[in-house]
């Protein structure tokens, strides 16, 4: 038995030792003339790697999803390369290589910088290994301490599930480790050959997903299949595949062994569902095999909102900026999902009277808590999610500085476009997504012009929210009083008009009378007039008004 678990260590198994009927599957090497491959499609990156192993004396392919696309006539958005080579040989080739993983250990070959960078993902080729007969067994689950893997290149727990897997082997044993026939193919560039153990040509012509081996067993050895089973058929419908009815069975069974799996690695296969360009599809397709609800609780949520406007409108927005080759952030698509749960916190803490921007903390707080739980504490996650919120009432402010800040901030483009999908669901006036979206690519000139314009837009909402101001009228023996006062040679109608007008609770500044002193007001116009010096010492003409004036000023 050690012997033997050496020997696959090494990759030194002998031939049929140990192995069924087939089970291995039959090398088929098929020709450009039969499989068609179009070579212009393939990357020359790739390819570069695939040459560099080969003079170096290694096997090389370009193997997986992108084999399978070139044979559909498509352009590969990724691609892997699989070798006889260990990791460290592979990374002594390349100028620019990183190993990383520890379950699985691979190597990240990296051509160019910056965003025009493309990562070649290498793998060795790892043995088959019957679980049964592995004394590497360990108790627990993917949740096993580093520790107890210490030294360790395959282990398995009881259940069968590989918690490390790093044993070499031959090229047919590596491809009937891989999960489904159309993804179990090697194209090699040079000689633009495909190698098929397992049928996949014939598969991919009939547009059948199926998987290798018994799909039970294959899915309580990495439970994960399970959802890149649902991912796959969902991706592949399109061009018109079906599951296989025996690669289908087993999965609802099987569902229960995803409890296991660690929430992080089921929170990031969540997010290849909803970011792989097909996240309608793959809805439509959890549904119709009836597994909408259990496999993760966050997706529950996507699922369940999935037909509401906003969501849905979130969701189609990401399968095109996929489609268009445009970058996606899982935070864009959680924040459109949990947007709900958001504003439902928000405006219930408004209506308690709380200040508007602590109570928006305060529901976010809640929301991470209870949707996301530890995997907000995934840093930056957690950050733009938070900032695309806390951005939105900040859109309604479009006077002062507030515009220039908003812009100049690095997740403005993710909280417009946030903002944008509102508008487009009717939550906001349309008339402030157009705004913005003029503003951000407006000169500086054109912008001040734009908030100038949109303060006097404001003032004229204000003075049109203001109550009127109506004067309360003056008491009837007031306005006589003021009426009989002699020495102004006023029409003895013009109180009777002041009356009326007061009556009406009319401003008489705002009414075109001929007589402004009509209106009760006659004292303060008198105290402002000039009055005529007497002629003579004694009391004159100009006196006698003077006097009677005291009244009627009161």
């Amino acid at each position: 038995m050690i012997k033997k678990f050496i020997d696959k260590l090494l990759g030194k198994g002998a031939p049929g030792a140990g192995r069924g009927k087939n089970r291995f599957g039959k090398r088929e090497e098929v020709p450009a003339s039969v499989h068609g491959i179009n070579p212009e499609l393939v990357d020359r990156r790739a390819a570069d790697v695939v040459r560099t192993l080969k003079a170096a004396g290694y096997e090389a392919y370009i193997v997986g999803g992108a084999v399978r696309d070139l044979l559909l006539g498509l352009r590969p958005k990724d691609f892997d390369v699989a070798t006889n080579a260990t990791p460290e040989q592979v990374k002594g080739l390349f100028r620019r290589a990183f190993i990383i993983g520890k379950r699985f250990r691979i190597v990240h070959v990296v051509h160019g910088r910056g965003r025009e960078h493309e990562v070649i993902e290498v793998s060795t080729f790892r043995a088959y290994l019957d679980n049964t007969a592995i004394e590497q067994q360990v108790s627990g689950n993917e949740k096993t301490s580093k520790q107890q893997l210490v030294g360790m290149q395959h282990a398995v727990d009881a259940s069968g599930r590989v918690l490390r897997d790093n044993v070499w082997g031959p090229q047919d044993e590596d491809a009937t480790r891989r999960d489904f026939t159309v993804n179990a193919m090697y194209y090699d560039p040079e000689t633009q050959v495909v190698v098929d153990y397992h049928k996949g040509i014939q598969d991919a012509k009939k547009k059948l997903l199926r998987m290798i081996g018994d799909p039970a067993t294959r899915y309580r050895e990495d439970p994960v299949r399970i959802i890149r089973a649902v991912r796959f058929s969902a991706k592949l419908a399109g061009l018109g595949f079906t599951i296989e009815p025996k690669t289908a069975g087993p999965l609802i069974e099987s569902q229960a062994l995803l409890a296991d799996v660690p929430q992080s690695r089921m929170f990031d296969e969540m997010l290849k569902l909803l970011q792989t360009g097909h996240a309608l599809a793959t809805i439509a397709q959890l549904k119709k095999l009836d597994m909408a609800t259990g496999i993760y609780p966050l997706l529950d949520v996507v699922v369940e909102r999935a037909d509401s406007s906003f969501v849905s409108a979130a969701l189609a927005d990401t399968d095109r900026r996929v489609g268009e080759g445009k970058p996606v952030a899982p935070s864009f698509l959680l924040a459109c999902v949990l947007w709900q749960d958001v504003k439902t916190g928000w405006d219930r803490r408004i209506a308690q009277r709380e200040q508007p921007f602590p109570a928006l903390q305060d529901a976010i707080d809640d929301v991470f808590e209870r949707r996301i739980g530890d995997v907000s504490g995934r840093g930056k996650l957690a950050a733009d999610m938070r900032e695309i919120w806390v951005m939105q009432p900040r859109f309604d402010k479009r006077v002062g500085s507030t515009p220039y800040s908003m812009v100049a901030q690095a997740r403005f483009r993710a909280g417009f476009d946030f903002m944008r999908l509102r508008a487009d669901v009717g939550e906001v006036e349309e008339a402030l997504a157009e705004w913005w979206q003029e503003f951000q690519h407006a000169d500086d000139m054109r912008r001040d012009d734009m908030i100038d314009q949109a303060r006097e837009e404001q003032k004229s909402r204000q003075r049109k929210a203001q109550p009127v101001v109506r004067r309360v009228p003056r008491p009837a023996a007031e306005a006589d009083g003021a009426a009989a006062s002699p020495g102004e040679g006023r029409p003895a109608a013009a109180p009777s008009r002041g009356d009326q007008e007061g009556q009406d609770g009319q401003d008489h500044e705002h009414d075109g009378g001929e007589d402004p002193a009509g209106d009760g007001q006659a004292a303060p116009k008198k105290r402002r007039r000039r009055r005529r010096k007497p002629s003579g010492g004694g009391g004159g003409e100009g006196a006698a008004p003077a006097a009677s004036s005291g009244p009627s000023g009161d």
